[in-house]
């Protein structure tokens, strides 16, 4: 675990005042520096305050290390300036007006993204939950914050095939819980037996009743209960389930005792339920006890640098439980990948995995999967997708800065940057393949690199 503390703008500031900086954080073993060009491991800023040559500082850190937080020498900011840091990608902001920081406030910090670090990072959860996005990893890690230091209620929301039940299962991973993981899919439930499968029943409680049976409650003691698409239940169950979630008690169907089961409670909806709330037709007070946490998993069209590297796990998925087949598959064609990337998934993930196993089953003797695998009713018609570019996300990427009124050279100039960022990360930070990508020498990237450092 690496801390690193980079200086900005500090240059004015009185030597005494940094100097008090400096003996807190070596009272923490914690090293202070200037700032590298590619920093690794965790990192805080000190600032003076907060202006645009700071937040530019801020983005290029962010993108290359997790920067736990910003802590300013000055009075304290406007919200406003305030919120534009933590835009940045930086995790926290303190105020430290006098210069003598809290290097216990950083190492708290430290201790807690190093501690959530190991639990993303290990395979039950890394090779389940596969994405590299900033959006799904930040998703992920929040889910498994609450996860580890709560016993909240979650309530997971977004549009299906998102992936809300395997953000469910984080849950019950990481929780810690001894009891089983318990999955009710409130869209099969009855009125005529909603009681029986959320709470159980007694032999005899109805007809058909030949012995006693334990409902979803029951089952889920000690562990999870995941309510998956709960916006679908009638109000009448609504009404039901309520009271049980409220004091974990319950009678079985025919009895007269109360049961009590301990769990921790996660749902999950395609619904907005807020809306649903307004309209009257889901229970405000139901909303707010379900709803202690709230998560939305983003759509995969917000997450398009996710589409490759979930489309050759599934392959891998595939090849694993087909071992049968002689030759492994070496992923997909150049031509397959951008048709695979230009795509529209309007079932998300889900879709994104059955579009891969029908290539799969197609696809036959070595090699990677070609254009030839797609079945007909799956061949583009008119203009291919994945052949054009700009495309419509860098047109939406554009159309969001002009609204943001940035100008052009600005954008310009970001969008060369991060296509080097991008393409170094890519390649292990090594200059020459990332030059020969890029279509320049050698030398003018490391220009190109200096020059950013220094800036």
């Amino acid at each position: 675990m690496t801390l690193t503390v980079w200086l900005h703008g500090l240059q004015d500031v009185a030597p005494e005042r940094v100097a008090r900086v400096r003996r807190s954080f070596d009272q923490a073993e914690i090293a202070l520096r200037n700032a590298p060009a590619r920093p690794d491991g965790y990192g805080v800023v000190l600032l003076e305050r907060i202006d645009a040559g700071a937040l530019a500082q801020l983005r290029q850190l962010s993108s290359h290390a997790t920067v736990l937080a910003v802590a300013l020498c000055e009075p304290v900011p406007a919200p406003d300036a305030m919120w534009s840091v933590l835009d940045c990608g930086v995790a926290d902001l303190l105020l430290w007006p006098d210069g003598s920081g809290s290097a216990q406030q950083i190492k708290a910090r430290v201790q807690r993204w190093d501690t959530l670090q190991q639990l993303v990072d290990a395979p039950a959860v890394r090779d389940v939950l596969v994405g590299s996005s900033a959006s799904w990893r930040a998703l992920v890690r929040s889910v498994a914050e609450v996860a580890a230091f709560t016993d909240s209620a979650v309530l997971i929301t977004g549009e299906t095939g998102t992936g809300k039940d395997l953000l469910a299962q984080l849950i019950h991973r990481v929780s810690g819980a001894r009891g089983p993981f318990t999955v009710l899919d409130c869209t099969t439930l009855s009125p005529e037996l909603a009681g029986s499968e959320l709470f159980g029943h007694e032999r005899g409680a109805f007809t058909g009743a030949l012995a006693a049976r334990d409902g979803a409650f029951a089952l889920a003691d000690g562990g999870v209960l995941f309510l998956d698409e709960i916006g679908e239940l009638p109000l009448a169950l609504q009404a039901q389930l309520l009271r049980a979630i409220q004091e974990h008690s319950y009678k079985r169907v025919g009895s007269n005792s109360w049961q009590h089961s301990h769990f921790r409670l996660v749902c999950a909806t395609n619904r907005d339920l807020a809306t649903e709330v307004a309209g009257g037709r889901f229970r405000a007070d139901l909303y707010y006890r379900i709803a202690a946490w709230r998560c939305q998993t983003p759509p995969l069209r917000e997450r398009p640098e996710d589409i490759l590297p979930l489309a050759a796990h599934f392959l891998a998925e595939l090849a694993q439980q087909q071992q049968q087949q002689q030759q492994p598959v070496a992923g997909f064609d150049p031509a397959l990948r951008a048709y695979l990337l230009g795509r529209d998934y309007p079932g998300n993930v889900r879709e994104l995995r059955q579009t891969v196993a029908r290539l799969w089953h197609r696809h036959c003797g070595p090699g990677p999967i070609t254009l030839g695998a797609l079945p007909p009713e799956d061949r583009p018609s008119g203009a291919h997708p994945g052949a054009g570019w700009p495309d419509r996300r860098f047109e939406g990427a554009i159309r969001h800065a002009l609204d943001l009124g940035v100008g052009l050279a600005r954008i310009t100039q970001m969008a060369a940057d991060m296509a080097i960022a991008l393409v170094l990360e890519q390649e292990g930070d090594n200059n020459q393949r990332a030059a020969l990508r890029l279509g320049v020498t050698d030398r003018a990237l490391q220009i190109r690199r200096k020059a950013r450092a220094s800036t």
